[in-house]
């Protein structure tokens, strides 16, 4: 099973360094019933996307966190065991939990598929939807629009041999 588990620089810089990533539990975001439901595709390819895209969604909120990080998502793709990856049934159709699931231990970096992040040229924009997290939570719309506005930037790809690149 494909998942995707949100990071931040440093997360990344640490699971190099650690050659995992954790500690247990970790969130992820896959392919969930849930999912599949919400996003009404059968395309596993689109289905992936979404999934990626939630924990893009995931990653902001860790940069928010971490004002200190570099303001760039970042999701690592993984493929871990078909029972490794467990949705919580009961959030269902919770919008705020689609595609979310826990991986009980933690992940050896070196069954990492690839790393998205985005692009250098994003980062201005990644770090309004950042700052904007807390007020569009709480329901203003202005702040919404700035963090949607994060979604206008692609996760670029990157081959797992490329982390030490990306970490500097």
């Amino acid at each position: 099973m494909r998942v995707y588990v949100p990071l931040t620089l440093p997360g990344l810089a640490e699971a190099y360094k650690t050659g995992e990533l954790g500690p247990a539990p970790l969130d992820a975001f896959a392919v969930t019933p849930a999912l599949r439901e919400w996003y009404v595709s059968d395309d596993i390819e689109e289905l992936e996307y979404a999934a990626l895209s939630r924990a893009a969604q995931a990653s902001l909120r860790l940069l928010a966190a971490d004002p200190a990080a570099a303001r760039r998502r970042v999701v690592v793709a993984v493929d871990v065991a078909d029972g490794a990856a467990v949705a919580n049934p009961e959030r269902g159709l919770d919008h705020a939990a689609l595609g979310e699931v826990r991986i009980t231990s933690a992940v050896r970096l070196a069954k990492a598929a690839a790393v998205h992040v985005d692009a250098g040229d994003a980062e201005e924009d990644i770090a309004a939807a950042a700052a904007a997290l807390g007020a569009a939570d709480q329901g203003d719309d202005d702040a919404r629009f700035t963090v949607d506005g994060a979604e206008d930037h692609e996760l670029l790809w990157y081959a797992t041999q490329e982390i030490p690149n990306l970490i500097g």
